[in-house]
């Protein structure tokens, strides 16, 4: 009986490993590009980590895409991930 025990916490390590494994570092760049009004900087560009699965990721990177208008400076913020 003494097999069971031993059965069951094989079980719960191999299972905490598998879906350990579907998680992932994955890095999201976002370039910003200005345009209007002269002066403005050069496109620039942030990145940062999420660590999920390649799918829930690219949609939170790709969710944080973006355009605005405000004072005649339009920003175009994409967002992609690598």
């Amino acid at each position: 009986m003494k097999l069971r025990p031993f059965l069951t916490t094989a079980i719960a390590v191999i299972s905490i490993i598998c879906m350990s494994s579907c998680t992932r570092n994955f890095t999201c760049r976002c370039v910003f590009t200005y345009s209007g009004v002269p002066g403005l900087p050069d496109s620039t560009y942030t990145e940062y980590t999420i660590k999920d699965s390649k799918a829930h990721a690219k949609s939170l990177c790709e969710g944080g895409s973006n355009v605005t208008d405000k004072n005649g400076v339009h920003t175009e913020e994409n967002c992609s991930l690598f």
